[in-house]
């Protein structure tokens, strides 16, 4: 993925502005979880006197202002209450759903104050799915493995509050089992085959489907007029959740 041209599109800059809205404008040390390209880092050290940038591979910010360290969400090397603002966008719907909770625990474990997520909101993780077809099963669209709604990320982090929620953007997309299963059988040719993120199931890089038989294209046009009838019923929602978290220190 180019991420200049991405951080350069309207929708990103929407979401990169509310979740700016929601950092604090000053702060001793923070935490970016899922750094990347250090583009949440570089702003975050405008406002704290430290910032820290955690990947699973060792982040490349040329920044004296920025501390890249590599590391595991799952079992982060800090103490206890070592950063008073955790910033943690477009992770939590990557981590296996298995290690979730592990996750959020580590999460307010590090946390002295506040922390904010940013997630897809009650994003259908069936709609735009990919066939692997090294070992032959369904992912879920860029690697998104679980799905989020305010209820959920008030239980995943039970230590803390909930003090600000946002939405950013406008969702539609929702299908259903039958379109789904029909989308399975024809491939699902119309995935999100470009994605970085490898199957899930296997871990090869995900290749473009086949043609498709006769049958299989008869079972898409299926598909997608079934899908088109369920969201007439569908009421728009945000695309991006955005939560801020106080820690409950007396907990």
């Amino acid at each position: 993925m180019d991420l200049t041209e991405y951080r350069a599109s309207s929708t990103e800059q929407e979401r990169t502005a509310d979740l700016l809205r929601l950092t604090p404008t000053a702060g001793r040390a923070a935490l970016d979880i899922g750094a990347r390209d250090g583009h949440f880092s570089r702003l975050m050290a405008n406002r704290f006197e430290g910032v820290t940038a955690l990947d699973l591979t060792e982040p490349n910010i040329q920044d004296p202002r920025i501390k890249c360290v590599k590391g595991n969400a799952a079992n982060m090397q800090f103490s206890d209450g070592s950063f008073d603002f955790v910033f943690c966008a477009e992770v939590l719907e990557h981590v296996p759903t298995p290690v979730l909770h592990e996750v959020c625990q580590e999460i307010e474990r590090v946390a002295s104050d506040r922390i904010l997520i940013g997630v897809p909101y009650k994003q259908d993780i069936r709609v735009g799915r990919t066939t692997c077809y090294s070992c032959g099963m369904a992912n879920p669209p860029w690697g998104h493995v679980n799905s989020f709604d305010e209820q959920r990320i008030t239980k995943l982090f039970g230590l803390c509050k909930v003090e600000a929620i946002s939405f950013v953007g406008v969702n539609t997309s929702q299908t259903n089992w039958l379109s789904a299963a029909l989308m399975d059988f024809a491939g699902n040719p119309y995935g999100t085959y470009d994605q970085e993120e490898t199957c899930i199931h296997c871990g090869h890089r995900l290749s473009p489907p086949p043609n498709r038989s006769l049958v299989q294209l008869v079972a898409t046009k299926f598909a997608f007029w079934s899908r088109k009838i369920s969201e007439l019923f569908i009421e728009p929602r945000g695309n991006w959740m955005h939560v801020v978290l106080r820690k409950i220190n007396d907990v």
